[in-house]
């Protein structure tokens, strides 16, 4: 099954491409922008949107097509959860499957000072109507805020007999977000935990294909909710029972 991108006809193969250039605006800034989207190898380019970010920087929209068609059969993607509970089928589960509360620390860790995506799932006011796990009754959630070292994060872990870890990760210039990921666990590892913990990343640049191969359990990004991120963990705990 080949697919191409949609703009007006189905296979018209439009797509529209934003970036910036260190030229400062106008027409021969546009016209060079037209022609670069053109090396690109896209065909029809037409810059449609051109704005100054500075005097000598300017960010531009354009809209092009190409050729290029992706054969989807052979596309592999495995989702960390294939399909959510609910708040309280979560609850029910845990009950049922352990008995006790689960506990769950999360942090935005290393010099990351962003908690929207940490907050967004541990708080109890959680985010666009979907209650964050503070607010399940069956989960112990404790929420260590923003630029947490990831030496803390661990000796918190253990302090509370954590089942689960959740890391956010929101600024990702220069790949910050995978030397810090990478450095939780491998301090994991070394400190004989990683055998012993739920580990789970999430972030705007973060899915589950790359948390897996960085070591972790499971990725989640933009569009996940608390209910999401607790039915892997209730569920992934689950499993591991079963195997003692």
């Amino acid at each position: 099954m080949f697919i191409k991108p949609y703009g007006d006809t189905l296979d018209d193969g439009a797509v529209q491409l934003s970036f910036t250039l260190p030229v400062a605006c106008g027409g021969r800034a546009k016209e060079g922008a037209r022609q670069y989207v053109l090396k690109l190898g896209f065909k029809h380019a037409e810059i449609v949107h051109a704005h100054p970010l500075s005097p000598e920087f300017t960010f531009f929209v354009a809209y092009a097509k190409t050729d290029a068609a992706l054969d989807y059969s052979k596309v592999e993607y495995a989702e960390a959860v294939d399909k959510s509970m609910t708040m309280d089928q979560v609850n029910d589960y845990i009950r049922e499957n352990f008995g006790r509360k689960l506990v769950v620390i999360g942090a935005c860790t290393g010099t990351d000072a962003h908690t929207v995506g940490i907050d967004a799932i541990m708080n109890m006011k959680g985010y666009n109507h979907h209650f964050g796990l503070e607010r399940y009754p069956m989960i112990e959630a404790h929420n260590l805020g923003s630029q947490v070292p990831n030496e803390k994060l661990l000796e918190q872990a253990r302090k509370l007999k954590a089942d689960a870890v959740l890391v956010s990760q929101i600024v990702t210039q220069k790949d910050v977000h995978i030397h810090n990921l990478t450095n939780l666990i491998e301090l994991a590892e070394a400190e004989k935990l990683r055998d012993k913990l739920v580990m789970v990343i999430g972030g705007p640049r973060v899915n589950n294909k790359l948390a897996k191969e960085l070591g972790y359990d499971a990725g989640f990004g933009p569009g996940t909710f608390a209910e999401d991120v607790a039915t892997f963990v209730a569920k992934k705990l689950a499993r591991t029972l079963l195997k003692k």
